[in-house]
């Protein structure tokens, strides 16, 4: 599945989830697919939890990358040093 494919399965809609990002025919936020990945799920672990497809963890991220890609988050240079 290419980028443009996997994009397709994310809509925005202002009368669903306050329009936030979500898996199309899903009330689930792609924000809450990234942080459940970030916090170490696998992704069949978020795939049994909400009934989703892979195709559909895949969106997610491919939603986030295109988002980093226009905008920046500040991140504190603490962060990044060595403990």
């Amino acid at each position: 599945m290419n980028r443009d494919e996997l994009l397709d399965r994310i809509s925005i809609d202002p009368n669903v989830c306050s329009g936030r990002a979500c898996i199309r025919g899903h009330r689930i936020w792609v924000s809450l697919v990234l942080d459940f990945l970030a916090s170490g799920l696998s992704v069949k672990e978020v795939m049994d939890e909400y009934g989703i497809e892979e195709a559909d963890v895949l969106a997610c991220i491919a939603y986030g990358a295109e988002m980093a890609r226009f905008a920046d988050f500040p991140v504190s240079q603490d962060r990044h040093r060595p403990s």
